[in-house]
């Protein structure tokens, strides 16, 4: 065999002369005929001790490459004058017959390099190769083969779409057919375009994807045709598993030798991390790369083949048991079964109208008995001013400007209580809390300022536009014998009226609760108008902020505005003070007591961290006097950023923590000053440790002070009287529900020390038993760094909840969903890492990291069906989109069966 020159790689786009001769190894046929698809190319490589190593065994099909067109060897060269629209006119059998030699010729190939390769094998092992590591191999394909055929593995292997569902079919392919029109440069669309082309979001994912489909063309090409963009199109869109494996698999192997080496699986998983954004995994590509070849080339021969990649996915269901979805019983069908039966549409719109009473009977009675007193004012007033004289001046005017006055006493009167925060959180633990939505209470409070609106449009519009006019109007006789002496010994003009004491506060609190209500509503207050200096200060919280405090002026014009009346003149007649003596008393006193308890509660910082997406983590002492509950929220001042501003957030420690803790996001100017100042404070942190930047009482530079005011009462503080719960948080929305899950956890640590016979005898007391018996919480986030906000808290969840009470779901908007193909090689990676070493490579936690958002339907679905008849709260922090979504879904399966889902949302 010294003989045998050493093997030089052909690439496809060397010039191939018109008799074509094959490498070594090949057919002896060296003339090449129209049959040349049966040819197949066999790669041997010489090594230094004298074994022969084979690199592969491939059809080949002889082409010509001129100026970037590839033509078969056997073309004449008038086909390549031929013209693409002639070209694309030739029939669909014809192309039919082609595929079908196609695959004939590749089947032979295929069949004869197998018993090829049995033979070199046998060769080799008497130069140097393991015979037992070859052995081994063979009879590990031969189990996997025998998994493939089995009807579950079959399911198991679905997947590896290179594009999303929606775009593919015939409507994709035309969509793909516009954009070559507008990307095709002389008709060839170069290999940078290729990503916007077709779809991909990942550019670096589309070259690959290009640089692969060429290769299998025997193409090495920058640019290609519309007739080859569309070969491959078909490629990338073949609902064959088998096809789109080949696909992948020839992506990684770039040298195109049938083995996929340990430097191809690290640069492949370099290319998925980045086309999802985790930028760690990049990091860690070389480990997880030996990770894998270590699972699949136990014998360590270097390399993996196409049956070892097909086998990993055929177990991957096998490596991902851990943190998995609820299983879907036959019982949950048939609950679902009961409510997808026939009914009439009066029965189920019957059923809808009970459920929705059943749901909102709380709000309904609230507004029923709101909207009753406000109808009662007003026909009173209006009744009463009907009566007087200057009706017969002023008309209807008057009599409906002064029923909604005492609707607008009224509601500025009650829009006070709704946020009388102290007491709210008070009546919660009272049994009033059975018939009144406290949860409500921001709710309530937008409603009544909407309400108030109304009524100062009436009021003040029938005032300026209607009986003011009326009155300057009216002859002088018709004044002296309706009104005469009422506004004086002659009638007044229209700037009289209006300059008046009456008419300037009445203006004056119009103009400063529209600036009040204006910056209050969503586009002001989020930010979500932009406009340019200086009148950008006009948006974003500190506007809201002090805005809002324009109430105490506009209640004090309010007052004088009440006692100045021009038809009222005995102080026991005038209602207004009385409207508002007892709300302002109590909200004065509310704010004097945070006032004095904020200086109580002296706190001082434990520890402070910064960690990616912006989130300050503070971590302080606790007053002996602070007592809270799982889920509610406190306020936090901080003097350095502002003397003035209070701002609420969950506490994310749990009640029986000696530490109070907040982690708050940068979303406006307020945060995003308090990350500044405490950035400045912080020192790089420790090796190992997490974070970006860290501090704590040993830290040099001294800690900005703090004042904490609460705790406040939430929704998610009633969770101890559901028999489940679903705890379901977007980003930073899931810090609720970190202090109910470590709660839960010290209640199952204590329900596991009192069932210790040790302790038994010792205490015989009995033990109070956790009515909750599951929780399932799902984070949902689109940044990998998130996952350190509760790294510590999900790791001690995993490892002392023995029995299951808690199962946690994280979910990663910014990776593709499981059984794309630019995330498949994650979720290999992620499944053996987790097998091996017992945590995620994506959350660097315990708890797996389920891919893009999940399905609530099946969500819902699997819970009701292990909690058959059972209670379960859902509660969510996060965007309104979804909260609907949830709400929905409540009522969906509540009609369907004897499961119930009560929804609550966080307000703040």
């Amino acid at each position: 065999m010294n003989g045998v020159p050493r093997h030089e790689r052909r690439w496809a786009s060397d010039t191939v002369p018109d008799k074509a001769a094959v490498s070594t190894g090949t057919s002896p046929e060296t003339e090449y005929n129209s049959f040349s698809d049966e040819y197949v190319e066999v790669t041997l490589d010489l090594q230094d001790d004298h074994t022969i190593v084979l690199r592969g065994v491939e059809p080949i099909t002889v082409i010509n490459v001129n100026d970037g067109v590839a033509t078969s060897g056997n073309e004449t060269p008038a086909s390549d004058a031929r013209s693409p629209t002639v070209r694309r006119s030739s029939s669909n059998r014809l192309r039919q017959f082609s595929q079908e030699l196609k695959a004939e010729a590749f089947a032979k190939a295929r069949q004869f390099s197998q018993e090829l390769k049995a033979e070199l094998r046998r060769f080799s092992w008497s130069h140097g190769v393991s015979e037992t590591a070859l052995v081994a191999r063979d009879l590990r394909k031969q189990r996997a083969q025998l998994d493939r055929s089995r009807s579950g593995a079959k399911k198991a292997i679905r997947g590896l779409k290179f594009i999303s569902s929606k775009s593919n079919g015939v409507d994709g392919w035309n969509e793909v057919q516009r954009n070559f029109d507008s990307f095709a440069k002389d008709g060839f669309l170069y290999r940078t375009d290729f990503a916007q082309c077709i779809g991909p979001d990942s550019k670096e994912f589309a070259l690959e994807l290009f640089d692969a489909l060429s290769r299998r063309q025997r193409l090495k090409v920058e640019k290609i045709s519309r007739d080859e963009l569309y070969e491959f199109w078909s490629q990338i869109t073949d609902q064959s598993f088998d096809s789109r494996l080949q696909i992948f698999f020839d992506m990684v192997d770039k040298n195109e030798d049938g083995r996929i080496a340990e430097e191809e699986v690290k640069e492949i998983i370099m290319l998925s991390a980045s086309a999802n954004k985790l930028s760690r995994l990049k990091e860690q590509a070389e480990e997880y790369a030996a990770l894998i070849m270590e699972e699949l080339d136990p014998e360590r021969l270097g390399y993996i083949e196409l049956w070892q990649l097909e086998t990993l996915l055929l177990q991957k269901d096998t490596y991902l048991n851990y943190s998995q979805a609820l299983s879907y019983t036959s019982q949950a069908l048939s609950q679902n079964l009961q409510g997808l039966r026939k009914r009439s549409p009066i029965r189920r719109m019957s059923r809808r109208l009970l459920y929705y009473l059943q749901e909102n009977w709380k709000r309904l009675w609230i507004l029923t008995l709101w909207i009753s007193i406000m109808m009662g004012l007003f026909t009173w007033k209006f009744i009463q001013y009907k009566r007087k004289d200057a009706y017969h001046i002023m008309g209807y005017c008057l009599p409906t400007a002064k029923g909604a006055a005492e609707t607008l006493k009224f509601n500025m009167a009650l829009i006070l209580l709704p946020v009388c925060r102290n007491t709210i959180t008070w009546l919660r633990s009272t049994k009033l809390a059975y018939i009144v939505p406290f949860d409500d209470n921001i709710n309530f409070h937008k409603t009544i300022a909407a309400a108030i609106v109304i009524g100062v449009i009436l009021h003040a519009g029938d005032h300026l536009a209607c009986d003011f006019p009326r009155l300057v109007n009216a002859p002088e006789y018709v004044y002296k014998k309706y009104l005469n002496g009422v506004f004086g010994d002659h009638k007044p003009t229209y700037g009289d009226l209006v300059i008046g004491v009456e008419g300037m506060t009445g203006i004056l609190m119009v103009v400063f609760m529209a600036i009040a209500f204006t910056l209050a509503t969503k586009w002001f207050r989020r930010n979500l108008i932009k406009l340019p200096k200086p009148f950008n200060r006009l948006t974003g919280f500190n506007a809201f902020w002090y805005s809002h405090h324009l109430f105490v002026i506009v209640y004090l014009l309010l007052i004088i505005h009440g006692v100045n009346l021009y038809f009222v003149h005995k102080w026991y007649l005038k209602t207004t003070w009385m409207y508002l003596a007892v709300p302002i008393l109590l909200y004065v006193g509310e704010r004097t007591l945070r006032f004095f308890r904020s200086g109580l509660y002296t706190v001082h910082l434990i520890k402070v961290a910064i960690y990616p997406g912006n989130v300050l983590t503070l971590q302080m002492s606790k007053p002996p006097q602070f007592r809270y509950k799982s889920g509610q929220y406190m306020f936090v001042q901080c003097p350095a950023v502002s003397p003035f501003e209070w701002h609420p957030f969950s506490i994310t420690s749990a009640p029986d923590n000696d530490y109070l803790s907040v982690h708050i996001r940068q979303l406006g100017d307020w945060t995003q000053e308090l990350k500044r100042v405490f950035s400045e404070a912080c020192e790089p942190p420790v090796a190992g440790k997490s974070g970006l930047l860290r501090a704590d009482e040993t830290t040099k530079k001294s800690l900005p002070k703090l004042k904490i005011d609460g705790p406040y009462g939430a929704p998610a503080q009633d969770y101890r009287k559901y028999d489940v719960l679903l705890l379901v948080g977007l980003g930073i929305g899931a810090t609720p529900f970190i202090s109910i899950l470590k709660d839960l956890l010290n209640n199952i640590i204590k329900t596991e020390d009192t069932d210790s016979p040790s302790l038994n005898k010792i205490s015989p007391k009995r033990k109070k038993t956790l009515k909750t018996t599951n929780a399932y919480f799902y984070w949902v986030t689109r940044e990998q760094g998130s996952f350190d906000w509760f790294k510590g808290v999900m790791n001690e969840v995993d490892e002392l909840d023995q029995r299951g009470v808690i199962e946690m779901h994280n979910y990663l908007t910014s990776v593709y969903e499981e059984g794309d193909a630019r995330s498949a090689l994650i979720t290999m990676v992620q499944a053996l890492n987790h097998a091996k070493n017992g945590f995620d490579v994506v959350s660097g936690t315990r708890v797996r990291t389920h891919f893009a958002r999940p399905n609530w339907k099946k969500v819902f679905s699997k819970i009701c069906s292990k909690h058959c008849n059972g209670r379960i709260g859902v509660f969510y922090c996060g965007a309104p989109v979804l909260a609907k979504e949830l709400s929905k879904l409540c009522f969906e399966f509540n009609e369907k069966g004897s499961t119930k889902f009560e929804f609550h949302k966080e307000h703040f």
